[in-house]
């Protein structure tokens, strides 16, 4: 006949005034065994667990627990050998049976709602183009003011070529191909200079 053995544990909180450890369900090997803890002081047992080694976790949604490590050993008379370690890959710690189980962290699922702030109100770009827009409007006359009379000519003239697109084209074709508006209008005036000359001829 095989020999068994029993579990016993208990769950603990580190502080009285977190909120109470309700039946929590604990498995061993993912779900092989399962059982609860009570309501009332937090403890469990598994009973007639095989040889072998077990992996017991706590499923709690509110609390996280360590996970143990339990070997079962016939030639040890299947008195449990518990290791116990926080998340797997972590330090891991010889523990006696029964086992006495302690919280480390609560989960947190949802986040807080941030406080209203007026400044988060900039973190918008759209506002932040009107309040540069806004800004640009009541510092273009003085800005204006403090200009020469060439760069306000010139300026205009900008600003009517933006407004007709087919004369910034122009501009910028210029621009490119190394020659200026000016230069086009003065090889109009020759050839129109040149064409009156013939006629009179």
């Amino acid at each position: 006949m095989t020999k068994t053995a029993t579990i016993l544990g208990r769950l603990i909180l580190p502080d009285s005034n977190l909120a109470p450890l309700n039946s929590t369900l604990i498995t061993l090997n993912d779900g092989e065994y399962t059982t609860y803890s009570t309501g009332t002081d937090g403890s469990f047992k598994f009973y007639n667990i095989p040889p072998g080694i077990h992996v017991l976790d706590v499923r709690s949604n509110l609390y996280h627990f360590s996970q143990i490590k339990i070997q079962l050993l016939p030639e040890n008379d299947m008195v449990p050998n518990c290791i116990e370690y926080i998340y797997p890959g972590a330090t891991k710690y010889t523990i006696k049976h029964p086992l006495i189980l302690t919280a480390h962290a609560t989960y947190d699922y949802f986040e807080k709602r941030p406080s209203f702030s007026p400044f988060r109100i900039f973190k918008n770009p759209m506002v932040l183009m009107m309040v540069v827009s806004i800004g640009m409007m009541v510092l273009m006359p003085y800005m204006m003011q403090n200009l020469d009379p060439e760069q306000k000519e010139q300026m205009k003239k900008q600003m009517e070529m933006q407004q007709d697109p087919s004369k910034m084209l122009s501009q910028m074709w210029g621009e490119l191909s190394g020659k200026s508006i000016a230069d086009e209008k003065k090889k109009n005036a020759v050839r129109k200079g040149n064409k009156t000359r013939l006629k009179r001829e």
